[in-house]
């Protein structure tokens, strides 16, 4: 099975995405992902598929291309294969960039060593838009882990993180004051080394395993 990306052009109205997906699906394609993106003009809009064939793409994108409604059909590299696994670094802004350092030049390493390891930031203050922002992690396309930096956080905000560790999402945290180092995987002092830590948990090209720590404090 090969994974490719496609990119669609189509007219912004019911029905078009079902019928798309039919398409896809008679091919014996499975969509393993699907975003809506901003359209080039009124009355139309962009979609990307993720799709894994068991067959080069040129027919499904042939077909595809035949409905009225599509206006153009471009075959692309997946964005699993050039962006990869996704890290999430939010909380206080100077802690954020700090875990960012650490987590950019981790990644770089294991990168050049061919892994696809990106880094997302948002610095984010205030209990409710930290425990949203968590919750969100784990609808974002091929997030694997979350680092929350900052000096305090509980309460919503680690209901929150224990919701998306139940959903598979690796959450490392800083030590700090409140209770979301206790419902974190790991807590890491020192803020670039817990972006170090990160990047090794998810990297296939390191054998560092969080579930073999004796201690899951640092």
């Amino acid at each position: 099975m090969e994974l490719i990306g496609l990119v669609l052009t189509a007219k912004d109205e019911p029905g078009v995405l079902h019928r798309l997906s039919g398409i896809i699906a008679a091919h014996r394609g499975n969509i393993t992902s699907v975003e809506m993106l901003e359209g080039p003009g009124e009355g139309s809009r962009r979609i990307y598929f993720e799709v894994e064939l068991e067959q080069p793409p040129d027919a499904l994108v042939g077909d595809l291309k035949s409905d009225p409604a599509v206006t153009s059909v471009s075959a692309e590299m997946s964005l699993q294969r050039i962006y990869g696994k996704r890290i999430i670094i939010m909380g206080g802004g100077a802690q954020v960039g700090q875990v960012a350092i650490g987590a950019i030049s981790e990644a770089d390493r294991h990168n050049i060593r061919g892994e696809h390891i990106s880094v997302d930031t948002i610095p984010l203050v205030g209990e409710q838009p930290l425990a949203d922002a968590v919750r969100a992690v784990a609808r974002l396309p091929r997030a694997r882990a979350l680092v929350l930096a900052g000096s305090l956080m509980g309460g919503e905000i680690e209901k929150a993180v224990r919701e998306v560790r139940q959903q598979g999402l690796l959450v490392v945290s800083l030590n700090m004051a409140g209770s979301v180092p206790d419902a974190a995987d790991l807590v890491v002092s020192d803020p670039v080394q817990a972006g170090v830590m990160t990047v090794m948990a998810i990297a296939d090209t390191a054998k560092f395993n969080v579930e073999r720590l004796t201690r899951r404090i640092f």
